[in-house]
């Protein structure tokens, strides 16, 4: 999608077409508020035939025509003329027609103090219960604009009494900003019960309104229909939420309650979710309880055979853990699950006690995430690492996460180590991982620890002289200690 206000081709069509003495219905649909501010653009830049001669002579006093009876397409492309004048007087002849809004909405923010003036006004008196649901995702995307205030708080003013069936389909439009606005003036207003917000904030996909629904539904409540939604919910932020307000259901008399409590079971659930925000909150409610996080996470990664460990559980031991844990993470870095293989590398970074010898086996694993984490926590000892296996890994034969895991940690060791694997990398079947080689190649400079004069860097350089140019091939080579 095009920014506002950039004409599109299509956009330049329809000026055309409205030029042409097209009928504006026929043209735009209405339904994109976007295809508006092109259309917008399209006009302003001359595109429609007929839009220039809509000034007048040159040198005139002002617009020399009358557009009171002119159709809604000549008239439209008068809204969107670049001369002012003609905009103003468009706008005059614009009143009592309803499929001219859009335009009149974008008037609103014109640069042009007596166009913005009237423009405003005329909205002022078009705006009702009936047009305001449809000109709501107008409004507000040109209430960014530097001037477009006006109308949103028009669109707020109007709406502010409207009836539920009449906000209901902002709550659940396709665009983001008018979901937040009508969600914004329903929980104003309380039109909305805590059980319906506690759904939208685990169903609506803008964590804008999730939050917002979040906490209103909170707020205004929190028993089990309010928190079985957010405890289910797909965002970790609304599930935190959740967690969170299992401590305050269970004490509404201030009491707080106690290990082995029902919050304490449900808080407990959480300890091993996937989500970092989630565990923290869980771990908060279970010691509010009494709980011993520390103490579950250990019980819970005890054996190394569990095929049911879940992941979550074994990072939660180190972020609330100290390196006398790493007795239990290590064996579990041979988990058959790739993901508590993962979280276990994941877990030995935290705790600091990421031993670069032990954990260089991992970067064979098949898992690309266990390659990932392992990658990570290998990179600040990349230097002493085995350069030979990890130019190895390189092959195209290799699995990719494997080749990746290796380009990144020859580059983290600089130098002619970097460059060979770049170059090595510029026929790499795939074109990310090609596309990366080649920025590196571009970008490569050499060190105080590169031979001077070294024939390979020479060679090397050679091979990506389509990268560089002659110009910055010669600069390198000379860098590098090489003549001629």
């Amino acid at each position: 999608m095009e920014k506002a206000g950039e004409a599109t081709e299509a956009a330049e069509v329809w000026a055309e077409q409205l030029g042409a003495g097209a009928r504006l219905e026929a043209v735009l649909s209405g339904d994109d508020p976007r295809a508006w501010l092109e259309l917008d653009a399209a006009a302003r830049d001359g595109h429609g035939n007929g839009t220039r001669e809509l000034a007048g002579p040159a040198g005139a006093a002002g617009p020399s025509f009358a557009l009171g009876r002119s159709g809604e397409a000549r008239l439209a492309l008068a809204l969107c003329h670049r001369d002012g004048r003609v905009r103003e007087r468009a706008l005059v002849s614009a009143a009592g027609r309803p499929r001219l809004l859009p335009l009149v909405v974008i008037r609103t923010t014109d640069w042009a103090g007596p166009v913005r003036e009237r423009a405003q006004e005329l909205l002022r008196g078009a705006l009702d219960m009936d047009t305001a649901p449809r000109l709501a995702p107008l409004i507000l995307l040109v209430g960014h604009r530097a001037r477009g205030g006006a109308g949103v708080e028009l669109l707020t003013e109007v709406l502010r009494t409207a009836p539920m069936d009449q906000l209901a389909p902002l709550l659940t439009h396709p665009d983001p900003p008018v979901r937040r606005f009508a969600h914004r003036l329903a929980v104003g207003r309380g039109l909305l019960p805590p059980a319906e917000l506690a759904r939208t904030a685990a169903r609506d996909p803008d964590t804008v309104v999730q939050t917002l629904c979040a906490e209103a539904a909170i707020a205004a409540g929190t028993g089990d229909d309010v928190l079985a939604p957010l405890l289910g919910a797909r965002n970790p932020q609304v599930r935190a939420a959740g967690v969170t307000a299992l401590r305050r259901a269970a004490q509404p008399d201030g009491v707080p309650p106690r290990e082995g409590s029902r919050v304490w079971t449900r808080a407990e659930g959480f300890l091993a979710d996937r989500a970092p925000v989630v565990r923290a909150c869980a771990r908060y409610v279970v010691r509010q309880c009494g709980g011993d996080p520390h103490a579950w996470y250990r019980a819970r990664c005890a054996d190394p055979g569990d095929a049911a460990l879940p992941p979550g559980a074994v990072v939660g031991l180190a972020e609330c853990g100290d390196r006398t844990d790493t007795a239990l993470l290590w064996p579990l870095a041979e988990h058959p699950q790739p993901g508590v293989r993962a979280r276990a590398v994941a877990g030995l970074r935290l705790l600091d006690s990421a031993d670069a010898g032990r954990l260089a086996r991992l970067l064979h694993d098949a898992a690309p995430g266990v390659v990932r984490e392992t990658t990570e926590s290998l990179l600040p000892s990349a230097r002493s690492l085995d350069a030979s296996v990890l130019t190895g890994m390189l092959a195209p034969a290799r699995p990719r996460h494997q080749r990746v895991a290796a380009f990144r940690l020859l580059e983290a060791c600089g130098g002619l180590a970097r460059l060979r694997a770049a170059v090595a990398l510029l026929d790499d079947p795939d074109a990310r991982v090609r596309a990366r080689a080649e920025r590196s190649v571009q970008a490569w400079r050499a060190t105080a620890d590169v031979p001077p004069g070294s024939a390979e860097v020479g060679r090397l350089l050679d091979r990506g002289r389509r990268l560089l140019g002659d110009d910055v091939l010669r600069r390198r080579r000379w860098e590098a200690g090489l003549r001629g």
